[in-house]
């Protein structure tokens, strides 16, 4: 699998001055992006005046915490303690879950980290744009935290954002404290957050037996779908990584096909996948999902609520997917029933009234 280079994502891009270093390179090399990019840089901002959710006593709550996440991605790393605790590579793995989930996570795994989990070269920080990024640490503490599912079925209303950033700041912080007790224990570590990150989640996450990736490129776990937020660690540590779980995500996406139906800016494909970089896969337009958050004011999440296993999906039908393709039609029955096109709650929560 090719590595992805950091500088060519959304959140890179819209980092990028006009005029400055990082600009310039980034468009001299990239031509063809510079038109578009430009165009949604004069765009109101995510949580700005202008857009069709702002309010001027929401927004704000949800762009405080990712000014938060900013003021603390400069801690991901940190000094080593020089007395190195000796560890039994199966007993600390257990202890790392424990205390990952007494933190608040819901799912933890460990992945055996490979080339293609990096990012190739960093792109969203002016001050590290363009580094190459050639060390990699052999072990990833991969976790997930939950997201309000009455949140993320308000999106893309403010309650949505409200709620992804919330995600997003407990799995930094649940990182913080992990890479900070395995410093303490004599090794390296590295937290992977919001605004500071040298891997792709993901990829991590599916490794790592968490979930699968579907149709729109965001994991899917069996126990909360796509209402969750990752966060890593990666350490030198001794542990033991856990076993890739495929449960038959690929094969009910291509029968399912509800997020490309519902998604406000069409940029999620509705056929199958495509080989890409040696890889098939779905691949979305990711400039087409950007300007529908900056022109909304939250990054929607419309995909996240339309998802069948985000609002709960029995276990039982679940392990039967692997077998047999009647189970995919009895989820998708259900899902119809209870929720019709999708379950859009259109009122206010309590604390946005």
């Amino acid at each position: 699998m090719k590595r992805i280079d950091e500088r060519d994502t959304m959140f890179a891009r819209m980092s990028y001055q006009k005029d400055s270093e990082q600009y310039n390179d980034y468009y001299k090399r990239n031509p063809d992006k510079k038109e578009i990019d430009d165009g949604l840089r004069d765009m109101p901002h995510i949580c700005g005046e202008g857009t069709a959710t702002f309010h001027p006593l929401h927004s704000p709550f949800a762009d405080a915490g990712f000014r938060f996440l900013g003021d603390m991605k400069k801690y991901v790393e940190g000094d080593v303690n020089k007395n190195k605790v000796e560890v039994e590579a199966e007993e600390i793995s257990k202890k790392i879950k424990k205390f990952s989930k007494y933190l608040g996570a819901k799912l933890v795994g460990v992945a055996h980290m490979k080339d293609y989990h990096f990012y190739s070269y960093r792109g969203r920080n002016p001050e590290t744009y363009g580094e190459k990024i050639d060390k990699f640490h052999k072990y990833g503490i991969v976790f997930a935290v939950e997201m309000d599912k009455d949140m993320i079925n308000r999106a893309p209303q403010c309650e949505e954002v409200i709620a992804v950033t919330k995600g997003y700041m407990d799995a930094a912080i649940i990182g913080m404290w992990l890479s900070y007790y395995i410093r303490e224990l004599g090794y390296e570590a590295r937290n992977h957050m919001d605004g500071n990150y040298l891997v792709v989640a993901p990829l991590v996450a599916q490794d790592a037996g968490l979930g699968e990736i579907g149709r729109n490129g965001i994991l899917i776990t069996k126990e909360y779908g796509q209402r969750i937020r990752l966060g890593v660690v990666t350490t030198d540590m001794p542990l033991i990584p856990d076993k890739r779980e495929d449960f038959g995500i690929k094969e009910f996406c291509r029968v399912c096909n509800k997020c490309p139906k519902s998604c406000p800016g069409k940029a999620i494909p509705h056929g199958d996948m495509e080989l890409i970089d040696g890889v098939e896969r779905w691949k979305i337009e990711q400039e087409q999902c950007y300007a529908v958050w900056r022109r909304l004011g939250t990054d929607c999440g419309v995909c996240l609520s339309t998802c069948p296993f985000s609002q709960g999906v029995s276990m039982q039908l679940i392990d039967k997917m692997k077998n047999s393709k009647e189970s995919m039609g009895e989820i998708l029955k259900e899902y119809k029933e209870k929720y019709g096109i999708r379950p859009y709650i259109r009122e206010p929560l309590d604390i946005l009234k």
